[in-house]
This record gives structure tokens, sequence and C-alpha cells, in this order.
């Protein structure tokens, strides 16, 4: 089980990485400040798939489409995780 402080650098890591948005605030949104769009929400789902190791079902993937902030995904997917194990 992931740690919030590991998730959270696992995050930051995947959006620098993957979509090259380096150092966002915490509380930026993302859609609005790096043009993330939702090709990029699937594909952080992806992300997350992997960094937690199993499939997320299409019922708790719904709820990601509203989150806007790296400080909510990462809330997010602490909330996930925990419902998971």
């Amino acid at each position: 089980m992931l740690e919030k402080k590991e998730i959270e650098k696992a995050i930051l890591r995947i959006l620098n990485d993957q979509f090259e948005i380096s150092n966002p605030g915490m509380d930026d949104d993302l859609r609005e400040k790096h043009k993330f769009d939702s090709i990029d929400g699937i594909e952080l789902l992806a992300e997350v798939e992997e960094l937690l190791g199993f499939e997320i079902n299409q019922e708790v993937k719904k709820e990601a489409l509203e989150i806007r902030t790296v400080r909510q995904i990462v809330d997010w997917v602490e909330k996930v995780q925990s419902e998971h194990s």
C-alpha cells in the first residue's frame, strides 16, 4: 500500500514524464493551466492502474472525470487504493 507522499511523487513523475507538465502546483487546474484534456485523463488513469497494480472499474473511473488538480488526483488515488485493499 502506497503512502500519500509516495502517491504524490508518483503522480508528479507521471505528469512530468508522460505529459511534460513539470512542477505543477498542487492546486493548479490542470485543464486550464496545462491544457490537460480528456484523452490525457484516460492515459493518466492507465498509468494510475499500473502504479496501483490493479484495474479500476468503470464506475470508479467515472468519479475521476471531475478531477482538476494534482491534490484531487492524489486524494482520489489514495481513496481507490484503500477501497481496493
